[in-house]
């Protein structure tokens, strides 16, 4: 019997599995995405939508956003705090966008603190994963940004707003993930073949 696999053994497993998949495969994968997620209720309804560049393998949604650009939404994307360090803002998209790098290297709207909004203002929040299974739990890069900045949903467990939906390769889902105590739960998971349920 093989002992059990470690969260950051799988993570660098799943990583690695995402990584593998072609330019070509990545393309198909994020026009597919774009198609479910344009049928999807909780996407044309939203009107403040916070998205993710794509990174490190991640199945990329830009083509969603700029579907939801033309549709007059309201597009945001996550920029790290400086201090305190740990934490993720979440800032509105505007013409003429200036960008910077964080210290992970990743690419982000330049800081304009006018332009941020909290995170319970957000309509629909798409969260990138490295790995999920069939009851939605998510194993994700393990900085805990997306946890720390949905914290509050632990104690507020009526509230509807934001839908937070992790975006994955199908190639991502395992059979079974145990989760960690502060995971915060998805609503569910949408990879580019289907939109997940649980």
């Amino acid at each position: 019997m093989n002992p059990p696999v470690s969260r950051s053994q799988l993570r660098r497993q799943l990583r690695q599995r995402r990584r593998a998949l072609s330019p070509a495969q990545q393309h198909a994968a994020a026009r597919s995405l774009q198609r479910v997620m344009a049928q999807d209720l909780r996407f044309l309804r939203a009107r403040h939508i916070a998205f993710y560049l794509a990174n490190d393998g991640e199945i990329d949604p830009a083509p969603l956003m700029r579907h939801a650009q033309r549709l007059g939404k309201h597009c945001y994307l996550p920029v790290l705090s400086r201090w305190p360090r740990t934490a993720m803002r979440f800032q509105r998209l505007v013409k003429g966008q200036r960008w910077q790098r964080n210290r992970f290297g990743i690419r982000e709207p330049q800081t304009q603190r006018g332009l941020q909004v909290k995170a319970w203002r957000l309509d629909l929040v798409l969260l990138p994963l490295v790995g999920f299974d069939a009851a939605g739990n998510r194993l994700g890069m393990g900085g805990g940004f997306y946890d720390r900045a949905f914290a509050w949903r632990r104690w507020r467990t009526a509230t509807r707003r934001p839908a937070l939906l992790g975006l994955a390769h199908r190639c991502q889902q395992v059979d079974h993930l145990q989760g960690a105590s502060w995971d915060i739960l998805l609503n569910a998971v949408v990879t580019d073949r289907a939109p997940g349920k649980h």
